[in-house]
């Protein structure tokens, strides 16, 4: 007997072989166990879903000559004939070839004559959409009163196409597509009873290439058969698919969860050797921080035979909730993107280094990429944050010049690394003649500066040239040091204010010195013991806590209601627990407990908050720096002159105090 493939063997014979669909079967077995059938069925869905196996195990059970009933018993002749296609009674139509109004004249005109062997006449008419205007005009009389022995069953992909008047005389069942998980529980029975070898995993990539339909999965693993020599095996079938294993996907999530940058990278090359399809690789990340974060929010929703599931558990563990939707938000919004790009896989590198450099730090990487300072100082593009600063030897400088240092080394903690390049590039005031060829070095500004020189002899730096944003360009020049001094913004702002219009204009006398700003240093409040943690300090402890965005907004919003041992009790306003749930209690224990240096636990309840919360602390005192930035600006002798000179008003909605 010559071959007979998967899909046509493996044909359901009886509603109980149908595999999904159980809203369509069962409103079909109690229709026929109740005997309450309609004369015209109409069943959509896309291919490969069972719209035709339906429809045939239907005439078997109106046909079968044991009665009508759910279960045909599939040995009479008439079941027989059916199954094999070779029953007179049952007229299957294909609307695709015959599309005239004289094709369909033809069926109708036998409409009236009885069964020849069957109980009823059956017409199945499959892809009915495809039927022309002129034909669905002349079956309309005969579908809206057809005889009492005949029974009309349509099949479409595309029921739009229909029209209305044809769907107002049938009953309507929507086959869904059918899942990936459901697919594969089918595929292993069907493998199991083929006796033929398989991997678990092969199936899934099966399952999901097959994209809803049955039929389509049962003939990919027919293919795949062949494919690997009478057994699936992943590597197989992702080559036959032209997908990439699970292996690579799973290691980029990983190399994203650890924050390595090279790993992610070489992550990407080894994938990259398997010349796989880029947006297929960013739907397959996107389902496993998709399946990531139902393990992480409900785990039992998770189906324990998928493919993968240990290793959704090992990368769950060790990524927070927050990351797992910051990774899915931008390989999502990443696929847009990914048609625009130069190629495929610089556009896919660059989704992934996306979601690499807008995941939030609480410390400097390391490895982090250099400083442009750096970079442009060392030939070579080093990463060495001293590079900026040795390429230009220090200089003996004045004492008016170490003020001036000193002064800047007071606020050093709180910029950034490359503001101290300024600083180093600005306070080296000479080059040797000989090296009067060098380049200028160009060096980013977070502020604007005022270099001036001494007014009895020739500045050793130009004046500050601003290229474009934020970059100043020094020019070393072969001439004798001379004294810097770098005023600030503030000096300049007082000044100006000091001085007339008329004088504001002239330039200073070369007598004049600038001062320096006394800047305080920034005190770090000491940390709060537990013994001495009350309701009254819950405020500023708030505020010192390093916590996540969402643990942070759902405890500005908790009072501290006392202790009780190791467990600190607290409630959160019931106005703003859309975000709580119970494991943000286990994270804030884990906060609390590395701030206090000892184990505590957390109790969370919900009520209404009779006092102010650090949220509306937060709130209130940010509208009382307002309301004092305001009135500054209006007391301000510059605000004032401007008022007087131009009439003007100041817009108090463009006020924003500094937080």
């Amino acid at each position: 007997m010559s071959y007979q493939v998967l899909a046509r063997k493996w044909r359901p014979r009886i509603f109980a072989e149908m595999a999904g669909q159980q809203h369509v079967l069962q409103a079909l077995i109690n229709a026929l166990d109740h005997d309450r059938l309609h004369h015209a069925y109409l069943f959509t869905g896309t291919r490969g879903v069972g719209k035709t196996t339906i429809a045939r195990i239907l005439s078997k059970c109106l046909n079968c000559e044991a009665g009508v009933s759910s279960v045909p018993c599939g040995q009479c002749s008439s079941c027989t004939e059916i199954s094999e296609g070779r029953f007179i009674d049952l007229i299957e139509v294909d609307a695709a070839s015959r599309t005239g109004v004289d094709d369909m004249r033809e069926l109708l005109d036998n409409v009236q004559y009885a069964p020849s062997r069957g109980r009823y006449k059956i017409y199945l008419i499959d892809e009915v959409h495809m039927l022309s205007k002129s034909s669905f005009a002349a079956l309309l009389k005969t579908l809206e009163e057809p005889p009492p022995h005949v029974k009309f069953l349509f099949a479409t992909t595309d029921p739009q196409k229909l029209p209305i008047t044809v769907l107002s005389r049938c009953l309507q069942f929507n086959l869904k597509n059918l899942s990936a998980e459901r697919i594969t529980e089918h595929l292993q029975f069907v493998l199991g009873e083929e006796q033929v070898p398989f991997e678990d995993a092969a199936l899934w990539s099966l399952a999901r290439a097959a994209d809803g339909s049955m039929r389509d999965a049962l003939s990919l693993t027919d293919q795949a058969i062949g494919h690997g020599g009478g057994q699936v095996n992943e590597g197989e079938v992702s080559a036959m698919l032209g997908t990439i294993e699970r292996s690579y996907v799973v290691d980029i999530c990983q190399a994203l969860i650890s924050g390595s940058g090279t790993e992610l990278l070489a992550a990407i090359g080894r994938m990259a050797e398997q010349a796989p399809d880029y947006d297929a690789a960013l739907t397959d990340i996107l389902s496993v921080w998709h399946q990531v974060a139902i393990v992480q929010t409900v785990p039992e929703a998770l189906d324990k035979g998928v493919s993968n599931y240990s290793e959704l558990l090992a990368l769950a563990a060790v990524v927070s909730r927050e990351d797992t939707q910051l990774f899915y938000q931008i390989c999502l919004l990443g696929r847009k993107d990914l048609q625009l790009s130069p190629d495929a896989k610089s556009g896919f590198e660059m989704v992934m280094l996306r979601a690499l450099a807008f995941r939030p730090q609480t410390s400097p990487r390391v490895g982090s990429a250099p400083t442009a300072a750096a970079a442009a100082s060392s030939g070579t593009g080093s990463a060495n944050p001293d590079s900026a600063s040795a390429a230009i030897p220090p200089p003996e400088v004045e004492p008016s010049v170490k003020k001036s240092e000193a002064v800047v080394s007071a606020v050093a903690d709180d910029r950034p690394p490359w503001e101290s390049h300024v600083e180093t590039a600005l306070a080296a005031p000479t080059v040797q003649a000989e090296k009067a060829d060098v380049a200028p070095v160009v060096v980013p500004l977070a502020v604007p500066l005022i270099v001036t020189g001494d007014a009895t002899g020739d500045a050793t730096v130009d004046a500050a040239v601003v290229a474009d944003e934020g970059q100043a360009i020094v020019e070393p020049v072969a001439q004798s040091p001379a004294p810097l001094v770098v005023e600030s913004p503030v000096e300049l702002y007082q000044d100006a204010v000091q001085q007339t219009p008329q004088e504001t204009n002239d330039q200073k006398a070369p007598s004049q010195a600038p001062a320096t700003i006394e800047v305080p240093a920034i005190e770090v409040p000491a940390p709060i013991p537990l013994e001495h943690f009350t309701s009254d300090n819950w405020i500023q402890l708030r505020r010192q806590l390093s916590i996540g965005a969402s643990l942070g907004e759902i405890a500005s919003h908790c009072l501290y209601l006392g202790r009780s041992g190791q467990q600190l009790n607290f409630l959160i306003d019931s106005d703003h627990n859309s975000l709580y749930d119970d494991p943000h209690q286990q994270q804030f224990s884990e906060a609390l407990s590395d701030y206090f240096q000892q184990p505590v636990t957390v109790d969370i309840t919900l009520g209404v908050a009779e006092k102010e919360t650090p949220r509306a602390a937060t709130t209130r005192e940010k509208a009382e720096r307002l309301v004092e930035a305001v009135e500054s600006l209006n007391g301000d002798p510059a605000v004032v002159k401007f008022k007087q000179l131009f009439d003007g008003v100041l817009d108090e909605r463009s006020v924003r105090p500094i937080d």
